[in-house]
């Protein structure tokens, strides 16, 4: 209930806090010489966040139902539709540009019925298929997996097969599976464990391994500007994002701190850009370095740098600023 209430605001977070970090992304790449092309797309790397990782540390401080952790798991959530859009450009875009999609009007329109499409089955299966489907079998891990199963290699075969990739369709089954593990009590948390346990402890270290052996650590050594500059791209655009809210009346600079930082979570999707764009041969090993490590520091600096932030201002951010959220009220109306 509180975060429908919040639910315009966290829509204005959500747009500040990639739009900025987009445009900042898009200009460190055109100052450094890279096409438009390059440029936009690494400027859209620049926008996702792994809100997963912040959660853990909201909850260990109940943080999770106070503005600021509704505020990062709202703009987490809206931020998964934008990771998907982007995969899913980035796809077709390769498959242009590696000839596997011919540039005829005619294929371009299969493509956007084909996405159209794709985003019908995924809407009815959030609103009518998955729940009846979750209704209809007992909340028992086994049944749960069993499930995720059939949603992700149905959504990745479909997506596959309509020129999107199949990390559209596995970032898809991601998003509606989320809610269904949710509203299954204890069987949806011992499944979303036991998916977890897969997924991080097996498929994680297969995947970072193989990304690993692309990366070029000598040579970001050497000359580590570009990974700094991305980083700084991201770091600031969402942060100034963020602080651009104060002004609007919809947070307090504590607050404006804490969620810009949690936000700035990363080593998510953009990884799984960067590789494919890698794998491509529409950017080289410097850029996809210099990428993965930009990433690879937010990851280590921000949950850090937000614990201690929420360990300091703990208890002013489970107090509700009652005069805040009627300021922000007059001044939406």
């Amino acid at each position: 209930k509180e975060m429908r209430g919040l639910s315009r605001d966290i829509v204005w977070a959500t747009v500040l806090n990639t739009s900025v970090p987009f445009l900042l992304g898009v200009l460190v790449m055109l100052a450094l010489g890279y096409g438009w092309g390059i440029a936009f797309v690494i400027g859209l790397t620049r926008m996702p966040t792994a809100e997963a990782v912040i959660v853990p540390i909201l909850d260990e401080f109940q943080l999770i139902r106070t503005r600021v952790g509704e505020f990062i798991v709202g703009a987490g959530v809206l931020d998964d539709v934008i990771e998907v859009f982007l995969v899913a450009l980035v796809s077709v875009w390769i498959g242009e540009k590696s000839g596997a999609i011919a540039a005829t009007e005619r294929e371009v329109v299969d493509v956007v019925i084909s996405l159209l499409v794709f985003a019908l089955v995924a809407w009815l299966g959030y609103r009518w298929i998955l729940p009846q489907l979750a209704r209809w079998l007992a909340p028992r891990p086994r049944n749960l997996i069993l499930l995720t199963m059939l949603v992700l290699f149905g959504l990745g075969g479909y997506s596959q097969h309509s020129e999107l990739g199949t990390v559209v369709g596995a970032i898809t089954a991601g998003v509606l599976l989320g809610p269904v593990f949710r509203h299954a009590g204890e069987g949806g948390a011992q499944a979303t464990r036991a998916v977890r346990a897969v997924s991080y402890g097996f498929f994680g270290l297969v995947f970072f391994f193989w990304v690993g052996l692309s990366v070029d650590l000598e040579g970001m050594l050497r000359q580590p500007q570009l990974a700094l500059l991305l980083f700084l791209a991201a770091f600031i655009g969402k942060l100034l994002g963020i602080f651009l809210m104060v002004p609007m009346g919809k947070l307090d600079v504590r607050e404006a701190w804490t969620v810009g930082i949690g936000l700035n979570a990363r080593l998510t999707t953009e990884i799984i850009v960067a590789k494919l764009l890698l794998d491509a041969g529409l950017i080289d090993v410097e850029l996809f370095t210099a990428l993965v490590a930009a990433s690879s520091v937010s990851t280590l600096v921000v949950p850090l740098t937000f614990t201690l932030l929420v360990r300091s201002w703990g208890e002013q951010l489970r107090r509700r600023p009652q005069a805040l959220a009627t300021k922000g009220e007059r001044h939406g109306d």
